[in-house]
């Protein structure tokens, strides 16, 4: 199966969860949360550092159950500018 590529908007999509997972984790270390949403700190670093910018919806949903965030929260931060 060929994956599309992703447009710039879906890039810099991921980079605002990814900034935003980034300021919710804190002083809390990467493994420390990866390991409170039952995912690899490998998997929470390319979150967070852009690459990989479309996550399955689980793994979004349990680190944002892990840092305490709710979804609306990080649909909105995570919206196209302007709307």
């Amino acid at each position: 199966m060929v994956r599309t590529p992703l447009t710039p908007e879906e890039r810099e999509r991921g980079e605002r969860l990814g900034q935003l997972l980034r300021e919710a984790r804190g002083g809390s270390s990467m493994a420390e949360v990866a390991a409170r949403a039952g995912i690899s700190a490998e998997t929470l670093r390319k979150i967070e550092t852009g690459r990989a910018p479309t996550p399955a919806f689980f793994t979004v949903a349990a680190l944002a159950r892990a840092l305490g965030l709710s979804m609306d929260e990080l649909a909105g931060a995570c919206a196209p500018v302007g709307v």
